[in-house]
């Protein structure tokens, strides 16, 4: 009861804020970051340096566009599919040099979700938290349906049997159940149950091997190369090569995921940064220079879509299956710290989600001998084990980043930040526009399922996170001055 007597700056109210201001409240940097690592009965390790930063960002890039996804780019824009893979890469360096500012200023475990949090409030956070449960479960779907495709590459290579259709194909492609695809995901899941530290040390020899395999491959391939093949280079126009891009970008999630890391990294206001940069300059080189070896040697109207196509162009070219039996193996191992990686991404957005109680405290839970959120990483393994999607949450995540840097820019101008986006709002605003360009770029089907999934994760936010979140329960506490909001109570805590 207040005190009728105290004089009225001193009453106290508790009058809630309106619907619109609850969806627009943004919780502070400050409160961001402090809350780093705590999670429901545990806290998670700060045991990453810049290296396994850097092998993490790398790991989860490297090797998607290329072993998997390069078979269907090409017959959507022929030989410049070099072309798509550099607009792809440009359209990611313009997002990754504000994902490394904001990483570098706000090292937190939520990523873009997180970003947006704090710039443009709870409902867009919610929607890019959504958008990253897709990017990051399709990425991982669609990576490890192309292991069981290498894997079966392997088989024929060395025992000469392979996996049934039925239980190697994806249900779209006349497969019952992708038992290859699940295998990958349980195998990824166990070292992710070992805690982070653990799970780094496996993906940097994973990333050896697949920078190994990519360095023999265009040794080998470049000597079937012909300049012929390079004729007609954009056969399907501009509208190939933008399709293209777009089907290759969620190849790029790398550096979101080395910023997921961001509650686990040593020193993480300055390695992060350096490892978004270092990786995506390393992994578009690659990219590039593996897709033109590629198309040198084989026409582009014969890649019809395979998930193997690296290795049949080394047997193609040396007329013999050991080399390409050999580079299926390598695959089989590159391919699975893609999966590594991006499911180390997955869970530690939901992981931040939870905090915020946005989503079910479950996903917070941290177990104290591993440090790790067990019951998060069982939970969205089954969960991507059995998907199979698209990829256009990357490009809407990465456009809010984008928004977020020039909104943070305007509203905590003289905030410390280890790096800035030269030129900014220039470039953060050429990524956004790069990012929407592609996204119009992807199919009428693509849209309506992207479409279904924002109607379903709005519902479940009106239906659970807007009561459920932390920073609801903080506009219930009475201040000075009326409502508390996110600020005013950031501003108390200090």
């Amino acid at each position: 009861m207040l005190d009728q007597g105290a004089p009225p700056h001193n009453r106290r109210t508790t009058v809630p804020l309106s619907t619109s201001a609850r969806l627009m409240r943004r919780k502070p940097v400050e409160r961001l970051v402090a809350e780093g690592g705590q999670g429901e009965g545990g806290t998670l390790r700060r045991s990453l340096g810049l290296w396994q930063l850097t092998m993490i960002s790398i790991g989860a890039t490297l090797g998607t566009g290329i072993f998997v996804v390069l078979g269907e780019a090409v017959p959507k824009a022929g030989p410049a599919v070099t072309l798509s893979f550099a607009i792809a890469g440009l359209t990611a360096l313009f997002s990754a040099l504000s994902y490394a500012e904001l990483a570098g200023t706000i090292p937190v475990s939520g990523s873009s979700y997180s970003y947006a949090y704090a710039t443009m409030g709870e409902l867009i956070a919610w929607i890019c938290g959504w958008c990253l449960v897709l990017e990051y479960g399709v990425s991982v779907a669609a990576v490890a349906v192309g292991w069981g495709e290498y894997l079966n590459e392997l088989l024929k290579g060395t025992i000469g049997v392979t996996i049934p259709a039925a239980l190697s194909a994806p249900p779209g492609d006349g497969g019952i159940f992708n038992l290859p695809a699940l295998v990958v995901v349980l195998l990824a899941m166990v070292f992710l149950l070992g805690g982070a530290k653990e799970s780094a040390r496996a993906n940097t020899v994973m990333v050896c091997v697949k920078i190994a395999a990519l360095v023999l491959f265009c040794a080998i391939g470049i000597q079937g190369f012909r300049s012929g093949n390079y004729e007609h280079f954009m056969p399907l126009g501009m509208a190939g090569v933008s399709a293209a891009g777009a089907t290759l970008f969620f190849s790029y999630i790398g550096f979101d995921a080395a910023s997921t890391a961001g509650e686990e990294a040593k020193n993480a206001q300055r390695d992060l940064p350096r490892a978004i940069m270092l990786s995506l300059v390393i992994v578009t080189a690659l990219y590039v220079l593996v897709a033109a070896v590629a198309v040198g040697a084989k026409p582009w109207r014969r890649f019809n879509d395979s998930e193997a196509a690296l290795a049949q162009i080394m047997r193609e070219v040396t007329g013999q299956t050991f080399w390409g039996t050999l580079l299926a193996f390598c695959a089989v191992i590159a391919i699975a710290s893609v999966v590594l990686t991006v499911l180390y991404g997955q869970t530690r957005i939901l992981f931040a989600m939870s905090r915020d109680g946005l989503v079910p405290k479950v996903f917070a839970r941290v177990h104290p001998k591993t440090g790790a959120p067990r019951a998060n990483t069982v939970i969205v393994s089954l969960f991507c084990g059995v998907l199979d999607a698209t990829s256009i949450g990357t490009l809407f995540a990465f456009a809010l980043v984008n928004v977020a840097v020039v909104v943070l820019r305007r509203t905590r101008p003289a905030m410390h930040r280890t790096f800035r986006v030269p030129l900014s709002p220039v470039l953060p605003v050429l990524g956004f526009a790069f990012c929407v360009w592609m996204m119009g770029s992807l199919s009428a089907v693509t849209w309506v399922v992207f479409g279904v999934w924002m109607a379903v994760g709005l519902v479940f936010y009106f239906v659970y996170g807007y009561r459920r979140s932390r920073l609801a329960t903080d506009d219930g506490l009475a201040t000075d001055d009326g409502p508390a909001t996110a600020d005013s109570l950031a501003t108390a805590e200090k």
